[in-house]
């Protein structure tokens, strides 16, 4: 079986190409819940949300989140009214988060809903939370601590970050759902997402890493990182001010002990001997994704490429 970490655009958009290179039923993908908060009394999933929406075939192909074609009538509304409508949410989407906060204060689980979700949006893949348990990622710029859709939306990532902590974490159980998928997982694929805030909280889960670390799977990471620069979102701008190298070489250094392969963009193929020296092989190919087919074709090479690597530990 293979089990992707994902979150954000980039984790989504190989998480599509997966789910067309595998069989649909051996494919989990486990995503990062951290960014998930509330608003007008509904709760939002925005890393669920993207994931889901891509693999289903209905995101939007401009922005790479939300629903292609949606309408936001509503939210018009709403700024008619008085809100402020700092967080752009489509008519279609509302309906997602409606259903979500419904079944929620029902007492179901967000695993359980999300399946339901994904079913009824025709995705054959598991989509599973990383947790059950509320998780909340904060970033701190020099003003102060800010929640994370604060910094990413309302603020427009233009803060400087100098820290970032997940509130809830050391409390957040993972779900027997997760703890069995990286059980039987054959191949794990961390996704091109950003590797402080989508990545980040999977891996800061208790026992996430142990569980990785000691998996019999081959471990395989794709970089976000592409000439220096995050194709999209601010990780490259995070890396530099947490003191890390913006770089393929600088994501590598994150996911140490962690990874036995890392996929890098051809652009940066200069940077092999560097992360050969973190224990890890490297495989050179183009990473940037457009449209299906060139997920897919990712996809299938980095499935490929992990037959001929035996996984190492440290």
């Amino acid at each position: 079986s293979v089990v992707a970490l994902a979150g954000g655009v980039g984790g989504a958009k190989l998480a599509q190409g997966l789910a067309g290179a595998v069989d649909p039923e051996r494919l989990s993908i486990i995503v990062n819940t951290a960014d998930d908060f509330r608003l007008w009394g509904l709760h939002i999933s925005p890393d669920l949300d993207t994931v889901m929406y891509t693999l289903a075939g209905i995101a939007n192909p401009v922005t790479g989140w939300g629903i292609a074609g949606d309408s936001f009538a509503a939210l018009d509304m709403l700024g008619r009214l008085g809100e402020d409508a700092w967080f752009r949410v489509g008519d279609q989407d509302f309906a997602t988060h409606i259903r979500r906060t419904s079944a929620l204060q029902a007492g179901r689980s967000l695993t359980d809903i999300t399946a339901g979700m994904s079913t009824a949006l025709g995705i054959e893949p598991s989509i599973l939370p990383m947790t059950d348990s509320p998780v909340s990622t904060m970033v701190e710029p020099p003003a102060g601590t800010l929640a994370f859709q604060d910094y990413f939306v309302a603020r427009r990532q233009q803060d400087d970050v100098l820290g970032v902590t997940f509130e809830g974490i050391d409390g957040a159980a993972l779900t027997d759902d997760v703890t069995a998928a990286l059980s039987q997982a054959r191949i794990i694929v961390i996704c091109p997402s950003n590797p402080i805030v989508s990545i980040g909280p999977i891996l800061a889960l208790p026992g996430v890493r142990a569980r990785l670390a000691a998996s019999p799977a081959v471990r395989v990471a794709v970089s976000p990182i592409v000439a220096g620069k995050a194709l999209k979102g601010p990780a490259d701008r995070m890396l530099t001010t947490l003191g890390h190298d913006s770089s393929a070489t600088g994501v590598a250094a994150l996911y140490r002990d962690l990874v036995d392969l890392f996929v890098i963009d051809s652009q940066d193929a200069a940077e092999r001997p560097a992360i050969e020296a973190l224990g890890m092989r490297v495989h050179v190919t183009d990473t940037i994704m457009g449209g299906l087919d060139d997920r897919e074709r990712l996809a299938r090479e980095v499935l490929d490429v992990t037959a001929g690597v035996e996984a190492v530990r440290p």
